[in-house]
């Protein structure tokens, strides 16, 4: 199993997409579209720049984001959560609690390659389903 590649998905997705990583943007934004392409902030780690690219690639996939607030902010939930499924597989999730025994902390979301709001997005996120699996699985590994 392999880890979600999003420089890899811009390659051979979108090769004209142009993405830069030269300044510091304004206030807490990650990223902007501008007539280039992407900018990402120059402040951003590698496992930020990950999350960051991972989100506007499916910003991309899903078409523009509604000029309506409420829609807007529905439709940012639903790429996060998209988002937060793509980089960080159930099995890396269960690896990550076996190892950690904290499933939040930085150590974890290091060794998953993401961000803390990724992590906290993905386990948020669990359905009753995938919550049953992480239990059965943690009593195995960890009997």
């Amino acid at each position: 199993m392999s880890r979600y590649h999003p420089w890899r998905i811009l390659r051979d997705h979108y090769p004209d997409m142009h993405v830069m990583c030269s300044r510091e943007l304004d206030g807490e934004q990650v990223g902007e579209w501008n007539d280039e392409g992407l900018e990402l902030c120059s402040t951003l780690d590698q496992a930020e720049r990950r999350c960051t690219i991972t989100h506007e690639i499916v910003h991309l996939e899903r078409g523009p984001v509604p000029p309506d607030p409420w829609f807007a902010a529905k439709e940012e939930r639903v790429v996060d959560c998209i988002t937060a499924r793509r980089l960080i597989s159930l099995e890396s999730l269960i690896d990550a609690l076996v190892w950690h025994r904290q499933p939040l902390t930085h150590a974890a979301a290091d060794d998953l390659w993401v961000d803390m709001p990724t992590l906290q997005n993905r386990l948020d996120r669990l359905t009753a389903g995938e919550r049953r699996y992480i239990e059965e699985e943690l009593a195995r590994r960890l009997g």
